[in-house]
C-alpha cells in the first residue's frame, strides 16, 4: 500500500533560528496516521540541526534538495550522496524544475544522480513537469513520457528499487505563478504517470508507488487534490515555510 507524502521543500529560505523554530512547532502539532510520511528538505547547512530535532519522530524524515553526480573530489560546493547518507539523510530531491532550468540539468545527468542516490541507499523524490508552452501545444504528455523514459526508466534493474522512488509531478507553469492546475488536470497527469509505470513494469509496482503533486499546492487546494485517486500528497514550496499552512496541508489527509 502506497504512502501519503507531504514534503516541504524550503529552497533557499529561512535562517537557522527560523528553521529550528519551524520544525519545533511542527513536531509539537503533527498528528498523522501510519500511512502518512512528512519530509522536510532544508538548505544543506541546516540538515544536521533538523536531523537532530527529528531523530525521535516516526513520521518526519529529512531530505536533501539535491546531490552531486560525483562520488568525491575537487568539486567545490558539491555534496555527495555518500556524505548525505553518512549523516542519516533519508531522501534526496532530484530533477526539480529549478535545477533543470537554472543549472541546465538534463535527463542524462539526472539519471546519473538517481543512480548515485540509490546506490547510497537514499530514497529519491524525482521531479518531472512541463512548461506552459508545452501544455498549450498539447505536448505535455509526450514531454513527461520522455523525462521519465530517458532518466528513471532507463536505469537497469530499477524495478527492484522502485519502493525507494517517489515521483513528483510539478507543472512548471503552476509553480509560484499564482496560476494553479485544476484538480482534474493534476489527476489526469498523475493517472498518466501511473499508466506509464504499469506499461514499463507491472500493476503492483504502479499501484505501490507514491506520486505527489508539486504545482503550488497549498492549504486551500490540498484537500481536493489529495482526494483524487492517483494523487498521494504534495511537494510543497512556499506553503511549507509557515507551520500553520504546512500543518493545514498535512491535515488534509486526516
Amino acid at each position: 500500500m502506497r504512502k501519503n507524502i507531504v514534503a516541504g521543500n524550503w529552497k533557499m529560505n529561512l535562517d537557522k533560528e527560523e528553521a529550528i523554530s519551524l520544525v519545533k512547532q511542527l513536531l509539537l502539532e503533527i498528528n498523522v496516521n501510519a500511512l502518512t510520511q512528512i519530509i522536510l528538505a532544508p538548505s544543506y547547512i541546516y540538515i544536521s540541526d533538523i536531523l537532530g530535532l527529528c531523530m525521535n519522530s516516526q513520521h518526519v524524515s529529512v531530505a536533501s534538495q539535491d546531490c552531486s553526480v560525483r562520488d568525491k573530489g575537487a568539486f567545490t560546493g558539491e555534496v555527495a550522496a555518500s556524505m548525505l547518507k553518512s549523516i542519516d539523510v533519508e531522501y534526496v530531491i532530484v530533477g526539480h524544475s529549478e535545477r533543470r532550468a537554472y543549472f541546465d540539468e538534463d535527463n542524462q545527468l539526472l539519471k546519473k544522480k538517481v543512480i548515485k542516490a540509490l546506490s547510497n541507499d537514499l530514497k529519491v523524490i524525482f521531479c518531472c513537469g512541463e512548461s506552459l508552452e508545452q501544455r498549450n501545444k498539447q505536448q505535455h504528455f509526450d514531454w513527461i513520457r520522455s523525462q521519465l523514459s530517458e532518466s528513471l526508466f532507463s536505469i537497469e534493474e530499477l524495478e527492484s528499487k522502485m519502493s525507494n522512488i517517489i515521483i513528483a509531478y510539478e507543472p512548471i507553469w503552476a509553480i509560484g505563478t499564482g496560476v494553479n492546475a485544476t484538480v482534474e488536470q493534476a489527476q489526469e497527469m498523475h493517472s498518466f504517470i501511473r499508466k506509464l509505470i504499469l506499461e514499463k513494469y507491472n500493476s503492483q509496482t504502479a499501484e505501490n508507488i507514491s506520486i505527489i503533486y508539486g504545482g503550488s499546492c497549498n492549504a486551500n487546494n490540498a484537500s481536493d487534490l489529495f482526494a483524487e485517486k492517483d494523487i498521494d500528497g504534495g511537494l510543497i514550496g512556499g506553503a511549507s515555510l509557515s507551520a500553520a499552512s504546512f500543518l493545514s496541508i498535512i491535515n488534509s489527509f486526516e
